[in-house]
Parts: C-alpha cells; sequence; structure tokens
C-alpha cells in the first residue's frame, strides 16, 4: 500500500493541528466551499481551540487551503465524526481531501477509533467521492444511512444529511 505522501502532487501541504487564532481563515474558507454549511466564525475558533486534536488545517505556501475538523462521539469514543471537509478551489482534486483524513486517523487522539462516521447530503457529489474513496482505501465501503431528516428534523429547510460509516482497518491506520 502507498504512503499517503506519495500520492500527493506538489507542492506539498503543511498539515498541523489547528489553533484558536486559525478560526477566522477557515470560517473564510468554509464560506467558500458551497454546500458546506456556514458555522458562525466562534464556532470554528472552538473547534481550533477544544477539538484540535481532531481537526486538521493544511497550508500551502502559507495559505489556508483545507480543513477537516472532527470530534470523538462522547457515547462512543472508538467513532471519530468529521464534521467538514473544506478545500480551497486552488487545491480542488489534489487529493487533499483524502490526505487530511489519512493525517487525522493516525494521530495518537485517534489511537482506539475504529471507525469514521459523517453525514452528507445526497447532492454533496464532492464529499460521496471523497469518502468512497477513504471506504476503498480501507477495503471496505460505505454504510448508509438516513439520519437527520428533512422532513422529521430540519422541517423542510435542509437536505436529508445521510449517515455515512466506514470501518477502519489497523493496517491502514498505521499505512496512512
Amino acid at each position: 500500500m502507498r504512503h499517503a505522501l506519495e500520492l500527493f502532487e506538489q507542492p506539498f501541504p503543511e498539515l498541523r493541528k489547528p489553533e484558536a487564532k486559525d478560526g477566522a481563515e477557515i470560517w473564510e474558507l468554509v464560506r467558500s466551499c458551497a454546500p458546506l454549511d456556514e458555522n458562525s466564525m466562534y464556532c470554528n475558533m472552538i473547534q481550533c481551540d477544544h477539538f484540535r486534536d481532531t481537526c486538521v488545517l493544511a497550508e500551502l505556501d502559507g495559505k489556508t487551503a483545507g480543513w477537516v475538523s472532527g470530534y470523538m462521539l462522547p457515547y462512543d469514543p472508538e467513532t471519530l465524526f468529521v464534521w467538514q471537509v473544506a478545500v480551497s478551489e486552488d487545491a480542488r482534486g489534489t487529493g487533499l481531501g483524502s490526505l487530511m483524513l489519512r493525517e487525522l486517523i493516525r494521530r495518537d487522539a485517534c489511537d482506539g477509533v475504529r471507525r469514521l462516521q459523517t453525514t452528507i447530503t445526497s447532492g454533496n457529489e464532492a464529499s460521496w467521492s471523497l469518502f468512497r474513496r477513504f471506504a476503498s482505501w480501507q477495503r471496505t465501503k460505505l454504510e448508509v444511512q438516513a439520519y437527520y431528516t428533512q422532513a422529521l428534523h430540519f422541517r423542510g429547510h435542509h437536505e436529508t444529511e445521510n449517515l455515512v460509516s466506514i470501518k477502519l482497518l489497523e493496517e491502514a491506520k498505521r499505512a496512512a
């Protein structure tokens, strides 16, 4: 299995844990990545501060190019929930989303993680593609079920969010 670093096109991004001061730039990145839901700038700062061990910031030439926010489910520490993946327009199609996910699962904070979950609306083709590639790299398939529904949870104001689960292989985590 090839290492994720070998798959990325040059120049290679710096992947790091975010800091609270990164919140404003992350907020701007997410706002530029439709159809992602925009959170408040304060929310992004809290993510960078309180959940920094399970978030990844990617920089290319010193500029914010990618963001993954995630956290361990409080009732299931074996599950890492990925809230958002954002990639700047300039970095799309380079494999940066996959690279950030692989960086995240190899972190010490994710040692006990056995599955990754996220939610995706039916129309978000970029996210479906990213998580299908990630599942393929894990040599598994996506498990999908309707989770937060348009009628019951969103009162018709938002598409249904489908819960996507991916079992993580220990050897793939180490190879990340």
